[in-house]
């Protein structure tokens, strides 16, 4: 069992930067590819990006590819989501979500991929 809890959410202007964290429970975390999704207003949810469990494999969404990264802190049981050159449809609840022993995350877009999810937390970028 795992669980996670993100946080780092807030209100940033256009062009501006934040970072986002889940932090697991469970000494078994480290074993887990981990993978952040967002929901916006009246939207689906919709896949971000993607860490496998060694952290030598990432994925991510076309419309954040350049401007995000993900890394992990096996030490912290945390993995990050680093956003810059924010815009106001990067508007949305990021989700963080975690499944065990994946070594690679390539085309591991789907929330079904996922078992374990955290509560969210808010991210509002202002124009």
């Amino acid at each position: 069992q795992v669980q996670l809890a993100e946080s780092g959410g807030g209100l940033v202007q256009a062009g501006g930067s934040l970072r986002l964290s889940c932090a697991a429970s469970g000494r078994t975390f480290q074993s887990y590819a981990t993978a952040w999704f967002r929901r916006a207003p009246g939207k689906e949810r919709e896949f971000v990006a993607a860490i496998s469990w060694s952290g030598g494999s990432t994925y991510f969404a076309d419309s954040v590819k350049g401007r995000f990264t993900i890394s992990r802190d096996y030490a912290r049981h945390t993995v990050y989501l680093q956003m810059g050159s924010l815009k106001p449809e990067d508007t949305a609840v990021y989700y963080c979500s975690a499944a065990p022993g994946e070594s690679s995350v390539f085309g591991r877009n789907s929330a079904n991929d996922y078992l374990y999810w955290g509560q969210g937390t808010q991210v509002t970028v202002s124009s």
